[in-house]
């Protein structure tokens, strides 16, 4: 019983863990949009937020820098965590909200992919089938019967696209992280994270048009938004790394499609947008991915001599021991 009850808290702590970050990811577009109303473009908001992210969690947990070693994978995770940030928060401010989270939640397809790949996750049924899923409901989406084919109508949209093939890469990344340089704090790679946003976010935007910058009251409110929200990101991203080292690639990304719930909510009270028929049957289909990925779990855990308990190690990364001996990897 105590096994059971253990065990229990352990798969499920990283699962709230994950839903959590999902749901500030959901709201965040707000205070986004309200420090593009003084004057902050996307591409600075993206650097500014990032940068003091950055150096709240290199104030904070400074004695974790000693833990950093150089290794391709550190670069390789800041450049996909900047694609990702300037994808969500450029798209989401100039985007319909909506629209640009569903094709930012891709991720369950590309996931499938890049674990496969590169964390060597065996791809199972359902993995594929959820996969299919969410590239089939983006497509209905995304139908133009002026252009024949299934495209981002905007560069908002196609920001939203390229940021959930960054996001399902960093989620990758930080996971191949956690296993190949486990001596590194969690900490550091918030920090790594935050700072390849911050760069890749002040390089774009030189190339983006700058209004007239916020200035007296303005400049102040805009400076708190920017603390705030750095703040804010950093410690949510430490929220949910703790969820994906302990978790499959793939399971993550179904947890993470949470987020959707909470962004259409949200748009709907502060922005008054209503998603159409497609969109609506897209976020049906999102809802209905992490009901599929449990009931695959449950079924797979009570398959007979397929139970596997989750077996903590020293250096922090979770494997599993399996009672029938043989090998499993678990999918999406």
């Amino acid at each position: 019983m105590n096994n059971s009850m253990d065990n229990w808290i352990r798969t499920s702590w990283p699962t709230l863990a994950i839903m959590l970050g999902a749901s500030v990811w959901g709201m965040i577009w707000y205070p986004l949009r309200m420090l593009a109303a003084l004057g902050v473009t996307g591409t600075a908001a993206s650097a500014l937020t990032s940068g003091a992210g950055c150096l709240f969690v290199l104030l904070v947990r400074h004695r974790a820098i000693r833990t950093v070693r150089w290794h391709w994978l550190l670069p390789a995770l800041a450049l996909a965590a900047g694609v990702t940030n300037l994808g969500f928060v450029w798209g989401s401010i100039h985007g319909q909200v909506m629209r640009v989270l569903l094709l930012f939640y891709l991720t369950p397809a590309w996931t499938a992919l890049f674990a496969h790949f590169i964390l060597h996750e065996r791809l199972t049924w359902t993995g594929a089938a959820l996969a299919a899923l969410s590239l089939a409901g983006a497509m209905a989406m995304l139908w133009s019967p002026q252009i024949g084919l299934p495209v981002p109508g905007n560069l908002a949209e196609w920001g939203g696209l390229a940021g959930g093939m960054g996001f399902a890469m960093s989620n990758v990344l930080i996971l191949k992280t956690s296993r190949d340089l486990p001596e590194m704090k969690a900490e550091m790679r918030t920090a790594t994270i935050f700072g390849g946003a911050a760069i890749f976010g002040a390089c774009a935007s030189l190339f983006e048009a700058m209004p007239a910058p916020p200035t007296g009251a303005h400049l102040g409110t805009a400076a708190l938004l920017v603390l705030g929200l750095g703040f804010l990101l950093a410690s949510n991203n430490m929220l949910v790394q703790y969820g994906v080292a302990r978790i499959p690639a793939n399971r993550a990304s179904i947890i993470m499609l949470f987020e959707i719930v909470v962004t259409a909510l949200s748009a709907w009270l502060f922005a008054g947008e209503t998603p159409g028929p497609r969109e609506s049957a897209v976020s049906s289909e999102a809802a209905y991915a992490p009901v599929a990925q449990g009931a695959s779990e449950s079924a797979s855990q009570a398959a007979p001599g397929a139970a596997a308990q989750a077996v903590s190690h020293p250096d922090g990364r979770a494997r599993n021991r399996l009672a029938s001996g043989s090998t499993h990897q678990s999918g999406a």
